[in-house]
């Protein structure tokens, strides 16, 4: 028997909704990295791009444990002297909330042009709303969630 190797031509992708609304940021992120990755689907491959676009809503309502909102900072040197640049998760959070997840979720996915590539479909936003109806988005259901719902009927 054959071991099947995924071709560009047989990847499908599937625009998913992951609502940010009370989430933890890492786990938020490890989720939404899966997603990009392609890792959720039996034809993953490591070296092609097979994951779905991803749209991240309420990202404002983000929640972080322990002290993080005033001991993360988010780090950048301009490259001159004297031009180390740093802000707290606080600070950016009420500044830029998409930028707080999108960096989040870039750390988990491969430091390479493939990483590069998958960071492309995501989209993060602060609010409930978002411009892509016509692509027909699925809601995402997290893996805590999906856990609750099984006990639930099990009962």
């Amino acid at each position: 028997m054959k071991t099947y190797a995924t071709k560009t031509s047989d990847i499908t992708r599937s625009w998913r909704v992951v609502d940010a609304d009370g989430a933890t940021l890492g786990r938020l992120a490890t989720e939404v990295a899966m997603l990009l990755r392609g890792k959720h689907k039996a034809t993953f491959t490591p070296h092609l791009d097979t994951g779905d676009p991803v749209i991240v809503i309420n990202a404002v309502k983000i929640k972080v444990t322990g002290n993080k909102l005033q001991a993360k900072r988010y780090v950048r040197h301009s490259g001159y002297p004297g031009g180390l640049r740093s802000e707290t998760l606080e600070r950016l959070l009420s500044r830029r909330p998409e930028e707080v997840i999108r960096r989040a979720v870039r750390g988990m996915l491969p430091q390479n042009r493939l990483g590069e590539q998958m960071i492309r479909k995501l989209h993060v936003y602060a609010g409930a709303e978002h411009p892509h109806a016509a692509q027909k988005p699925e809601p995402h259901h997290s893996a805590k969630e999906r856990g609750s719902t099984t006990k639930e009927s099990a009962s």
